[in-house]
């Protein structure tokens, strides 16, 4: 009988044990700066999560019906992957995804190697440091925009700036913009213009964060200058270079805007056309609206494509 009730005392003791390591858990959960912060980060972040995640959601499901324009309402009723056969099996989708590639690669590339070298040509400390930091940097501070209509004057066949240029040297006049060949070259070559300075001001910070005593071991073992960059110190530059890479990547992808802009509505040339323009105009011209929605997909798995390296990256480094 004794032993009885010592079980049921022991099973007591037992549940309120638990019931108070559950209360103490409550009590540090609700003094969390999570629950704390709670009024100040939920508005906002619905906000975002029903405009942005929500607009990606709803873009997803229409890419998944026949939903054709705003004369009646897209059939939820029925939903597969017709669009997404359709464009994998049309050849302008495969040339703007052709030609995507070509400007994410080319153009960050090179960007980047430009950048790299100026902003080594500036942490060595030449003359006019300060003006030329500003100069590479202006571009960066243009909208698209404006950045179009500009290269859209530099490229005049007649007077633009650089057939002028050309000329001086017994070269040209060259069609830029009209020229198939070389269209895609004089769009990569404006974006290029515009975000080498932010490529060197990423490569600059990241030099500049490195202790001066490597440098200076490696000049006192007898290595060049060139060596010394090419095997001590660009090496360590390996975070700043994948920042600098995704960032630029993601802008190649929203070249929409600069396109738009230097050759009107609907009027991208064939060599410069890529996703985003073909996206827009399936949508808005064709009103082939599920259609444009699939484009609209593959292009956000693109990005995902740029993105989730480097998130995987900086969650590795431990700064996420």
């Amino acid at each position: 009988m004794a032993s009885s009730q010592d079980t049921v005392s022991g099973s007591r003791n037992v549940d309120s044990g638990a019931e108070a390591d559950w209360r103490t858990r409550l009590d540090a959960f609700s003094k969390s700066d999570f629950v704390r912060s709670f009024p100040f980060w939920f508005v906002p972040f619905s906000v975002m999560a029903l405009g942005v995640y929500g607009g990606i959601g709803y873009n997803t499901l229409i890419s998944l019906t026949d939903y054709e324009g705003f004369n009646q309402g897209p059939d939820f009723t029925q939903l597969d992957f017709e669009m997404y056969v359709q464009a994998m099996n049309d050849p302008w989708v495969w040339t703007t995804g052709k030609n995507t590639f070509v400007l994410l690669i080319v153009f960050t590339t090179v960007t980047m190697l430009l950048g790299l070298f100026l902003a080594i040509m500036l942490d060595r400390g030449i003359r006019f440091k300060e003006q030329i930091q500003t100069i590479y940097l202006l571009p960066m501070a243009l909208s698209f925009v404006v950045t179009a209509q500009f290269w859209l004057w530099m490229y005049n066949v007649n007077n633009g700036l650089v057939n002028t240029l050309l000329g001086v040297v017994g070269l040209g006049p060259f069609n830029w913009i009209g020229n198939p060949d070389l269209v895609l070259g004089a769009v990569i070559f404006a974006l290029i213009w515009q975000f080498s300075g932010y490529a060197m001001i990423v490569f600059l910070a990241g030099l500049q964060s490195l202790p001066d005593d490597q440098f200076e071991a490696a000049q006192v073992d007898g290595a060049s200058i060139l060596k010394t960059y090419w095997r001590v110190i660009i090496p360590q530059l390996k975070s700043s270079s994948v920042s600098a890479a995704v960032v630029l990547m993601i802008f190649a992808l929203k070249a929409f805007t600069f396109l738009f802009s230097m050759f009107g509505q609907y009027r991208v040339p064939k060599a410069t056309d890529i996703l985003a323009t073909l996206m827009v105009r399936e949508a808005f011209k064709l009103q082939n609206w599920a259609y444009a929605a699939a484009i609209a997909t593959i292009l956000l798995l693109m990005a995902l494509a740029v993105i989730a390296p480097y998130l995987h990256y900086q969650h590795k480094q431990g700064s996420l």
